[in-house]
C-alpha cells in the first residue's frame, strides 16, 4: 500500500478537473445487491452480480460528470454534421455486399429449383394416372370383346360407351370450333373458293338472264361512247394521236 502511494505520488500532476476527468465513487447499490444476503458486498465469483455492479458504477459516475461539464460549457453531443470515418474501408463493405447479394440469388435460384422439381413431379403424377386409366379402360373393354366372342356375355355396353366417348369428343371439338372460329388463313380460303358446292359452270347464262335486257347499254357494246377508245372528236385516241414524223421535224426547226 505504500508503494502504490508513493507512485500516486509521483505521477499525479495538479491539473484542472477538465483536463483530467476522473470521478471517484464508492460502490454503487443496486437492485442486485440488494437482493443479496450481504448489502455491502458483492459475490466476486458471481459473474452477473459483478457485471452489475461495474455497470452500475459507471452510471452513477455518468450522472455525476454531466452536470459538471454543462456547467463547464463542454459539449457532451455529437453535431449533427459529425463526420465518423468507418471501421472498414469502402472496396471492403463492397465485398461483404456482393457476397451477400451472390447469396441471396442462389437462395432465389435454389427455390427456383425446388418449385420446378416439385411440378414436374406432380405432371408425372398426373400423367402417370392418366396412362393407367387408359390402360385400365382398354383392359376391360379388350375382355368385354373376349366374352363376347366366346359367348359368356350377350350386352354389348363396350361399344355404346365408346360411341359415347368419342361423340362426347366430337362434341366438345365441335364447340371448341364453334368458341374459336376458323383461322385466317381458312378464312380466306372460303374467300377465295367459296364454302363447297357446284363450281363448274357457275357463271353460264340462264333462260332468265339470257331475256333480261335491262343493263344492255348498246354505246358501251358497240364502243360508240366517249372516253371509250373511240376514233371520234371524244375519243382517247383522237386526244392522245402523236403528229407524224414530217410534222415533228418542221415543229424542231420552228424551236431552233
Amino acid at each position: 500500500q505504500d508503494g502504490l502511494k508513493q507512485c500516486l505520488s509521483e505521477f499525479r500532476q495538479q491539473l484542472a478537473w477538465v483536463e483530467r476527468l476522473d470521478v471517484t465513487l464508492s460502490q454503487v447499490g443496486g437492485p442486485v445487491s440488494q437482493s443479496a444476503s450481504n448489502k455491502d458486498a458483492v459475490d466476486p465469483e458471481n459473474d452477473f452480480q459483478r457485471e452489475m455492479s461495474f455497470y452500475r458504477q459507471a452510471q452513477a459516475a455518468v450522472l455525476e460528470a454531466l452536470p459538471r461539464l454543462r456547467k463547464l460549457q463542454v459539449p457532451t453531443r455529437r453535431p449533427d454534421d459529425y463526420f465518423a470515418e468507418m471501421a472498414k474501408s469502402d472496396q471492403q463493405m463492397q465485398k461483404i455486399r456482393q457476397k451477400l447479394k451472390s447469396k441471396q440469388e442462389a437462395m432465389e435460384r435454389s427455390e427456383k429449383a425446388k418449385q420446378l422439381r416439385a411440378m414436374r413431379k406432380y405432371g408425372k403424377k398426373v400423367q402417370n394416372e392418366i396412362l393407367q386409366r387408359r390402360q385400365k379402360e382398354k383392359k376391360n373393354m379388350l375382355n368385354a370383346v373376349k366374352k363376347y366372342q366366346k359367348g359368356l356375355s350377350d350386352k354389348l355396353d363396350f361399344l355404346d360407351e365408346e360411341q359415347t366417348s368419342s361423340q362426347g369428343n366430337k362434341k366438345g371439338n365441335a364447340s371448341q370450333r364453334i368458341k374459336k372460329g376458323p383461322n385466317a388463313k381458312r378464312r380466306y380460303k372460303n374467300q377465295k373458293f367459296g364454302f363447297g358446292g357446284k363450281k363448274k359452270g357457275s357463271k353460264w347464262n340462264t333462260k332468265e338472264s339470257f331475256n333480261d335486257v335491262s343493263s344492255f347499254q348498246a354505246k358501251v357494246a358497240h364502243n360508240k361512247g366517249p372516253g371509250r377508245g373511240g376514233k371520234g372528236k371524244g375519243g382517247k385516241k383522237a386526244l392522245n394521236k402523236r403528229p407524224g414524223k414530217r410534222t415533228r421535224q418542221k415543229m424542231k426547226n420552228r424551236a431552233r
